[in-house]
């Protein structure tokens, strides 16, 4: 998992500095956790994220945002509540989620929004 600041968003997720419509960068899915360190719910959020990165390992990437040191991202995302989860899809636009969800919801999103399936085990 990955943390972002600023200026790899803007190239690795979307650069809108640059671009007024909707433009993903990356080379596949991705979700974007916006958090902060005192946020009890983003804590629970946290494990779950890094069981999924490895999970979906090389199908989607997984992104992390302070949003007390990333405050200009989280204002241009208009986060109010964290945790407040991305799902952005390879096509089509982005999908937020607000607060800690389970891990059965957020593989859901990650099957329906972002159209990536997990490999049988």
């Amino acid at each position: 998992m990955e943390h972002l600041t600023k200026q790899t968003f803007l190239e690795k997720v979307f650069n809108f500095e640059e671009n007024k419509e909707w433009k993903f960068e990356g080379d596949i899915p991705c979700i974007i956790d916006f958090y902060a360190d005192w946020c009890g719910p983003c804590k629970q959020v946290a494990p779950i994220l890094e069981e999924l990165s490895e999970e979906y390992k090389g199908k989607i990437n997984i992104y992390k945002i302070d949003t007390e040191a990333e405050q200009e991202l989280a204002a241009a995302f208009g986060i109010r509540s964290i945790p407040s989860i991305l799902f952005v899809p390879q096509e089509e636009k982005p999908q937020m989620a607000m607060g800690a969800l389970p891990k059965e919801t957020l593989e859901q999103a990650i099957s329906e929004v972002l159209q990536v399936e997990k490999e049988a085990a």
